[in-house]
């Protein structure tokens, strides 16, 4: 899918059908077709197209002629077959051109979605590294704001397990743990690109882009920040709900033993008082007496034994 776009002087977006000089295309999923025509069109290499889509492509910039090609990892919000939230990223990738803006990606994101309903203050298409900043800024914000939904999810799924141990819960961790493991791994391969943007002469920058940028890097370091606590503060309570599960199943076992030997006290002394060989008081009426009042006094001795070394 390919959008075009352009803003014009009263910094009204519009939607247009050919790419001229300051406009915006937006590259979403692209057929072969679609990446033969932009690259014939704009003379751009094969790979600048191709490497965003790549969902295992890692963040850089790379710079051809008068091209620059900048990739960076996205969140976004999916889905596993158990229907548990999983926090991804993939690469989107931004292209300038002589004349054009581009960006590529493989998925729609809400993030594009605020330029396109010209919710971003300031963003016009043809000041082409702006707007590169301005969306890495809102990626960067994103970040934090899906690291505050999965602490907000870690809290409600700690609550859950305070009041019952199911498995739903703890699948629930894993897969915010590992939401959190990616999103820690591509914020900071997004600083190093960063990072590069700032200290080597990629981009032509005002003042005011400059210190756009450095807004971005504050952010971004501090969705690192944020990813690393969440990170270790999930991965602290995994060991510790595991260490109370394995205490919770000991206890148990501990008790089920402890019942079972109880019982097996009466038994025995049933089965021996059962046997078909000359026994003690098998002629005395009260025999059934002595033999229930003797399984009473060892079950009874052993479970109190058992309660003051607190077994159950």
């Amino acid at each position: 899918m390919i959008e075009i776009y352009k803003t014009n002087e009263n910094r009204h977006l519009n939607n247009i059908e050919e790419m001229t000089k300051g406009s915006w295309v937006n590259i979403v999923a692209p057929t072969e077709a679609e990446i033969d025509y932009i690259c014939t069109t704009l003379k751009l290499p094969i790979n600048f197209m191709k490497d965003p889509l790549d969902d295992e492509e890692r963040p850089r910039i790379e710079k051809e002629d008068d091209n620059v090609l900048i990739i960076v990892d996205f969140p976004y919000l999916t889905r596993d077959e158990a229907d548990l939230p999983i926090f991804e990223t993939i690469p989107i990738g931004m292209i300038f051109t002589k004349d054009c803006f581009i960006t590529v990606s493989l998925k729609e994101t809400p993030i594009l979605a605020n330029f396109k309903n010209n919710k971003i203050k300031g963003f016009f298409t043809n000041k082409k590294t702006r707007f590169a900043l301005q969306l890495l800024f809102e990626i960067s914000s994103y970040y934090l704001r899906y690291l505050k939904q999965i602490n907000k999810m870690t809290n409600e799924a700690e609550r859950e397990l305070h009041q019952s141990m199911k498995n739903k819960e703890l699948y629930t961790f894993l897969a915010l743990e590992k939401s959190l493991v990616y999103f820690t791994t591509s914020l900071k391969s997004n600083r190093v690109v960063l990072d590069k943007i700032l200290r080597f002469n990629y981009l032509k920058m005002y003042e005011e882009d400059k210190e756009l940028l450095e807004d971005v890097i504050i952010e971004n370091a501090q969705a690192i920040e944020m990813a690393e606590v969440y990170l270790s503060i999930l991965s602290g309570m995994m060991d510790a709900f595991a260490s109370i599960i394995s205490n919770n199943v000991n206890n148990a076992m501990k008790f089920l033993t402890s019942v079972t030997i109880i019982l097996t006290l009466p038994t025995m002394v049933a089965s021996f008082y059962g046997m078909n060989v000359e026994l003690p008081f098998e002629h005395n009426q009260f025999a059934f007496i002595f033999t229930l009042l003797i399984a009473i006094t060892l079950a009874g001795t052993t479970a109190f034994i058992f309660w003051k070394k607190k077994y159950f």
